[in-house]
């Protein structure tokens, strides 16, 4: 490694005369990785080592500039289970030891592992994970030294220019000497004591939790979590190859599978994530999945939260529970519940001892400010995390001695669906979310009934913080949104019944492939 560092300080002095100087935002024009709701994320072919190299040399310079990064600092790294995550976490490697910081390799972790360490030491980090997306994609997520980049951040990434050296990639981008990755750093076992000592060492005695692996780089580290607290573990469904979970939309064999191991298993619960481990998803004793904005609700109620921030997408039960104090509704996308939750802290100082919270509708669990449960303190981690929702839910049903179906139950009886259509050009939805709302209220709403009116009726309200949010005077909602991840058309659902959120779901977005088809 060291003879890598000292090859790219060499190099770096002949960057006046032999090197390109590469505009971040015309790379990501050309290349099509750019931002998304969270980090750049492109097809893997796109995600080039100059690429990756030009993106984190960018980021660092941001860094630079708003204080937290100067040459010697420590950069933490770590990566997800997909096929190219390893390339390009060398390519981000080589670029940390060119902007002279020391790159620190964590290995094949949680994003939030990663994410804990890094806060704790104060240092700025990246995770190369793809998240839910098929493997034939993948992403940077980076953080600053006490949480995610937000809007402005990437704005500033965006903005920057880099010296890309000669001789440094082939013709094709690819590093003609790529570093090798060295023995990681374990920042798993802090991550876990984080949980074991905030709940108390037999809080899970006497369930049985099965682990749906498949490809999550957390699949182990949840195991040993759930043991560790008392639990009876079964490992399933482990996969070599990498499976695209998504928490949104969950699959239809990954459906069929809970309820078998289920009731095969005489199970309590099922567990598991997506592919970074920052997105919960979790089924009953009968092998339903909950929906991650239920889980976040259940959270947000054992951690006795009195403020909870979450994207407009989310399930309306939060309010209609009364649970909260106060409650806060944001566009989809972390960075915008972590700006939703910082607003919430200076809008009322008072909230900082008593919990400030947030969550998205996938599930992943954002702490603003530290919580007490029954005299244990659980610090705050302003990223998403998939551990907590699920472990404090399991918690709470074991706690008051019922299943994890009938602590549901006791949420206001309102229930949302979610699924997208792939292969969906961003700028073909966005043509028609906008000429849904050309014209006045009344011609947008008669736009919107004559669109669905074999769905849900009249329409009574119309949001658009993110997307196109409708309300029917039943009281039944569809919203409409392009992934700001992948070519998708999402569209989330609520109704009064799960049936009816999943029928109205189907329904709808058989309405919208005639889009595509058009």
């Amino acid at each position: 490694m060291q003879g890598m560092q000292s090859a790219l300080k060499g190099r770096s002095k002949e960057l006046v005369q032999g090197a390109s100087l590469v505009a971040i935002s015309d790379l990501m024009a050309q290349s099509g990785v750019a931002f998304g709701t969270s980090g750049a994320r492109g097809l893997v072919l796109a995600m080039t080592d100059a690429v990756c190299f030009a993106y984190t040399a960018a980021f660092l310079q941001h860094m630079a500039a708003v204080g937290e990064f100067a040459p010697g600092t420590p950069v933490a790294l770590a990566g997800d289970l997909r096929a190219s995550t390893p390339r390009i976490l060398a390519a981000c490697m080589a670029a940390i030891t060119a902007q002279g910081g020391q790159p620190i390799f964590c290995g094949f972790v949680p994003a939030p592992a990663v994410a804990l360490h890094a806060f704790t030491q104060g240092i700025p980090s990246l995770m190369v994970t793809g998240s839910h997306i098929p493997d034939d994609r993948n992403g940077i997520k980076f953080n600053r030294v006490a949480g995610e980049v937000l809007k402005p951040d990437e704005a500033g990434i965006r903005a920057q220019r880099v010296l890309l050296p000669d001789g440094l990639f082939d013709a094709k981008g690819a590093l003609l000497s790529p570093p090798s990755l060295p023995e990681p750093l374990d920042v798993t076992a802090a991550y876990v004591r984080r949980y074991t000592e905030f709940l108390r060492p037999a809080a899970l005695q006497g369930l049985r939790v099965g682990v749906y692996q498949h490809s999550a780089v957390g699949r182990d580290v949840l195991v040993t979590l759930l043991q560790a607290l008392g639990a009876e573990v079964l490992p399933l469904g482990r996969s070599a190859s990498f499976v695209p979970v998504d928490t949104e939309a969950v699959r239809a064999e990954d459906v069929l599978l809970a309820r078998q191991w289920a009731a095969q298993h005489q199970l309590d619960a099922i567990v598991s994530t997506d592919g970074d481990s920052d997105r919960p998803l979790m089924a009953d004793e009968h092998g339903e999945w909950l929906r991650g904005d239920v889980l976040g609700i259940l959270c947000a109620r054992y951690l006795g939260a009195q403020c909870v921030v979450t994207p407009v997408s989310s399930n309306t039960a939060l309010e209609k529970s009364g649970w909260f104090a106060r409650t806060s509704r944001t566009r989809i996308g972390s960075p915008y519940v972590i700006e939703g939750m910082q607003a919430a802290l200076v809008q009322s100082p008072s909230n900082s001892g008593s919990g400030v919270c947030g969550y998205e509708a996938n599930g992943g669990f954002l702490l603003a400010t530290p919580v007490v449960v029954a005299g244990r303190v659980l610090a705050a981690l302003p990223t998403r995390d998939a551990a907590l929702p699920m472990l404090a839910t399991l918690a709470s049903a074991r706690s008051q001695c019922c299943t994890v179906s009938a602590l549901q139950a006791t949420l206001p009886t309102c229930y949302t669906c979610s699924d997208r259509i792939q292969n969906f050009p961003t700028a073909l939805s966005q043509q028609h979310l906008a000429g849904l709302q050309k014209g006045t209220r009344q011609q947008q709403n008669a736009a919107l009934e004559a669109l669905f009116a074999a769905v849900s009726g009249a329409v009574s309200g119309v949001d658009t913080t993110d997307g196109l949010r409708v309300t029917f005077v039943n009281q039944e909602i569809i919203h409409l949104r392009p992934s700001g991840n992948a070519p998708e058309l999402r569209c989330y659902t609520e109704a009064a019944t799960l049936l009816r959120a999943g029928e109205i779901n189907k329904l709808a977005l058989a309405v919208l492939a005639s889009w595509r088809e058009a």
